[in-house]
């Protein structure tokens, strides 16, 4: 089962339709159990008859084998130690982009532990902190009928937690998981991800990265981390 701490977002809610239109059992979490609510009617409204329910963040990450953290950055810190004893033997994929919007500007924020995902894996010592995730478009994944066409950067300090991340991401049409390497290299996606994000308010797109001169790989196999 996955869950999503502060699911009602478009990210969030995005990665959980496209992942209950797969098969998965998706809760998704909030403050407000009303607004939880809410976002589960929007996705079963593009996902009849799937597995999506919602609830508190508490409860969430309580049920959930497996969690996505999908809050703005400053209220992960707060969350995550709120949360850290019923997250305690999980895995925790990390979403969360340090930024701010300064003068109709995009910018990165400077993390004291080094980016938002080694500030996650500081406050729950107990849980494996998967970042991954970072540039997929919103917009596109709340529209099923759109293949989304980018690379996911997974990056964990452990193999088996990474391999579980990346076959999540297979899930999504056009979707291909790249081996970014260990957690401290997360603050280069999610640095990277505030430059696409301007590109995009530029150019009034969509954008996403795709890294080229990678052996092709079959749409069902994993890469080997």
């Amino acid at each position: 089962m996955i869950g999503f701490l502060g699911g009602t977002g478009p990210e969030g809610r995005g990665l959980a339709l496209r992942f209950a239109l797969a098969g998965q059992q998706v809760l998704l979490g909030s403050r407000d159990p009303a607004r939880s609510q809410e976002a589960v009617s929007r996705i079963l409204a593009s996902a009849p008859g799937r597995a999506v329910a919602g609830g508190d963040n508490l409860s969430v990450a309580q049920q959930a084998d497996l969690v996505f953290v999908t809050v703005p950055f400053a209220a992960q810190k707060t969350l995550l130690e709120t949360l850290a004893p019923a997250l305690n033997g999980k895995i925790v994929v990390d979403v969360v982009i340090p930024l701010e919007f300064a003068q109709g500007r995009i910018r990165p924020l400077k993390v004291p532990e080094g980016s938002a995902a080694l500030q996650a894996q500081a406050l729950l010592p107990g849980s494996i902190v998967v970042a991954a995730f970072h540039s997929l478009s919103a917009t596109d994944l709340l529209r099923p009928e759109r293949t989304v066409s980018g690379d996911v950067f997974i990056f964990s300090d452990h193999e088996e937690p990474k391999r579980r991340v990346a076959e999540l991401a297979r899930l999504i049409p056009g979707v291909r998981a790249v081996d970014g390497g260990g957690l401290e290299n997360a603050g280069y996606a999610e640095q990277f991800t505030a430059l696409l994000l301007t590109i995009n308010r530029i150019y009034k797109g969509r954008s996403m990265y795709r890294i080229t001169g990678l052996p092709t790989l079959d749409a069902e196999q994993l890469p080997t981390f």
